[in-house]
């Protein structure tokens, strides 16, 4: 199934509209969203949560597909973990050493996470920052040092990610973490529609043009190595979200620029970019600023 966020409420796309499952997952403004809701009811349990599923469906209040409704699948996820350098060819376009073999995982702010069409926010005018498009992995069970012939049976879904990477000297979690910097959606993509992950291909286009381009296949740890990795450093909660790494070609976005990610069977996720602000980096400062 495809299940959305839609304006607060549990849905699952249909023949291009949404099915609104609310006999499902009530609707209102939990913080982590409706999806997530729904991957805990179906942790504990999951065959009366697919009967549920399937018997709301038949009743459920039917709303035309508008992107303008749609917010973050999981808005507040309980981790949202990151792969750095999971591309060979993205490790040779960063001119770096190592890859996530070596550098292993990072941690992103959940604050950092928008829905479709919310805006990436530059924070600072004259500091590169650039779009990275990812596959993202949705975490259905609990999981602890799980063997890598047994992750995918701890995977819900895949959705579109943009990790946005600001190009300066703070820490990876630091210049990673801004708002607007991890947009996601538009729908999560259950397992059963995937057959195998990793003949799914990931687009990313600015403003039309492509700029990045590969097969899931290529990483340099697949999803199962992901998930058996990050299980072995830490527990893995129902609705956590790890990014998979991004492939070569990112490069420096500006305000009016447009971000679509597209990866087949999945979807595209749409982002706009506008300018922002933050404070600047302490080491950025002239000597004689004073910081209150």
């Amino acid at each position: 199934m495809r299940y959305v966020n839609y304006g607060g409420h549990l849905g699952v796309i249909d023949n291009g509209d949404v099915l609104l499952l609310d006999d499902v997952v009530a609707s209102g403004e939990r913080a982590d969203g409706p999806v997530a809701a729904l991957i805990e009811r179906l942790a504990n349990d999951p065959d009366g949560t697919r009967r549920a599923v399937e018997a709301a469906r038949d009743r459920a209040t039917r709303q035309p597909y508008e992107a303008s409704q749609l917010r973050a699948p999981l808005p507040r996820p309980g981790k949202l973990i990151a792969a750095p350098v999971n591309y060979a060819d993205h490790k040779q376009e960063m001119k770096v050493e190592h890859s996530v073999r070596e550098y292993g995982l990072f941690l992103k702010a959940t604050s950092s996470i928008v829905g479709p069409g919310e805006p990436i926010q530059l924070p600072y005018p004259d500091v590169r920052t650039d779009q990275e498009g990812e596959l993202a992995v949705v975490v259905g069970r609990q999981a602890r040092n799980v063997a890598v012939q047994d992750a995918h049976e701890y995977v819900f879904g895949y959705t579109c990610a943009i990790d946005v990477s600001l190009r300066s000297t703070e820490d990876r979690s630091t210049r990673k973490s801004f708002d607007t910097f991890t947009p996601l959606g538009p729908a999560i993509v259950t397992t059963d529609e995937i057959v195998d992950d990793r003949t799914l291909e990931l687009e990313c286009f600015v403003n039309g043009e492509r700029r990045q381009r590969a097969v899931i296949g290529d990483m340099i740890f697949g999803v199962p190595e992901l998930i058996t990795y990050a299980s072995s450093v830490m527990t893995l909660w129902p609705g956590d979200v790890i990014l998979t790494g991004t492939p070569a070609g990112v490069g420096p976005l500006a305000p009016g620029d447009v971000v679509e990610v597209t990866i087949t069977q999945i979807g595209t996720l749409t982002s706009p970019v506008r300018s922002g602000s933050a404070a600047v980096p302490y080491a950025q400062r002239p000597s004689s600023a004073v910081l209150s």
